[in-house]
């Protein structure tokens, strides 16, 4: 599950960037009592930004940075700096991605304390903990053999299957809900979940409206967007309707006033003109994708409709996820339909 989208939904223009970010592993103070912490990642998005919050005599954190040796050492020598060697309290994880989730386990049980998430991410996040080594299943291989994949790339499928566990370490037995609209206490500030949906089933936002900030996660990011994409567990899900709503909701909800503090890249100003980017980028490629499927379409046929980049065989997976999450957004609008011929292979088409 990769954090950012192949499709380009703008660059952020009219926004602007305060601070400028913090060397790898380091802190940089963004307001009173709450820290930026970059660490490194081992993909094409190298870093992911953590958010260390002052909490009376402690700590609480937002997210954790991927399971591997160096992010934990580099935990260590926070924890001996900037945080004074004073405890995390608590864990709050955005949502269910290995680089947001991968050390919560690690955290949760080294320091005692309880790891806090949405239900529905917390539980994907622990089946799919539990898929790793297992066989790859049926269902996952008529998925791509649906969207017209051929042998050798649902080999290349079932070879990648089950990694999920390999970046998150073991998932604490018990958790601490977070619901839309819950208010979270952290040290002498309120901060109100503002949950969206789409990236992940149930995203976690957190907006404090007395330091005028916006933990974003993934949910917006300044010059990429997120991943949106159908997964074999759901072929018929729309996450795409779900994506766009939450941005919908977000603007509605938060002032254009707050520094976002995103998962990836600068904290930045501008928050509903980069909402309205991602809305209407996703809107343009939902028409380019309408006019291509004046004739039947697999969904390994649209890509030219939505990417500008040519899409190789390390990309396939990603790309089939999300050209599905826009033709099924297109089905449920009543503008496009589905049909299966006898070989399972299914064709997609504009209605009339």
């Amino acid at each position: 599950m990769s954090d950012a989208s192949l499709i380009s939904q703008g660059v952020g223009k009219k926004l602007s960037y305060p601070f400028e970010a913090p060397e790898i592993g380091e802190t940089l103070e963004v307001a009173p009592g709450i820290h930026w912490f970059r660490q490194k990642l081992p993909f094409h998005l190298d870093h992911i930004n953590l958010w260390l919050l002052e909490d009376g005599n402690g700590w609480t954190v937002v997210d954790t940075g991927i399971k591997l040796d160096e992010s934990k050492e580099a935990w260590r020598n926070i924890q001996k700096t900037t945080m004074a060697g004073r405890p995390i309290k608590r864990v709050i994880v955005t949502h269910l991605h290995p680089d947001h989730v991968g050390l919560a386990g690690w955290l949760a049980y080294k320091h005692d304390c309880r790891l806090w998430m949405s239900r529905t991410d917390y539980l994907t996040c622990r089946t799919l903990w539990h898929d790793t080594g297992r066989d790859v299943p049926k269902d996952g291989v008529k998925f791509y053999h649906s969207a017209g994949f051929n042998e050798e790339q649902v080999e290349r499928y079932k070879s990648r299957f089950g990694f999920f566990g390999h970046g998150v370490a073991r998932m604490p037995d018990s958790y601490r809900r977070i619901k839309d609209e819950d208010v979270i206490t952290i040290g002498n500030h309120d901060w109100r979940v503002v949950m969206g949906s789409g990236h992940a089933p149930e995203h976690v936002c957190l907006w404090c409206e007395e330091l005028d900030l916006f933990i974003s996660g993934d949910q917006v990011l300044p010059r990429i967007s997120s991943n949106v994409s159908v997964h074999p567990t759901e072929p018929d899900g729309d996450p795409l309707t779900d994506w766009i709503d939450s941005c919908k909701k977000i603007a509605e909800i938060v002032p254009d006033s707050v520094l976002v503090c995103p998962s990836h890249q600068r904290c930045f100003h501008g928050l509903h003109a980069r909402l309205d980017q991602l809305i209407n980028g996703h809107e343009r490629n939902l028409n380019n994708l309408l006019k291509s499927l004046a004739t039947p379409k697999r969904s390994i046929d649209v890509f030219g409709a939505l990417y500008k980049r040519a899409i190789g065989e390390d990309l396939m997976g990603m790309a089939t996820g999300e050209s599905i999450a826009h033709l099924n957004c297109l089905i449920s609008r009543g503008l496009a339909s589905r049909t299966t011929d006898e070989a399972g292979i299914n064709w997609y088409q504009a209605t009339s």
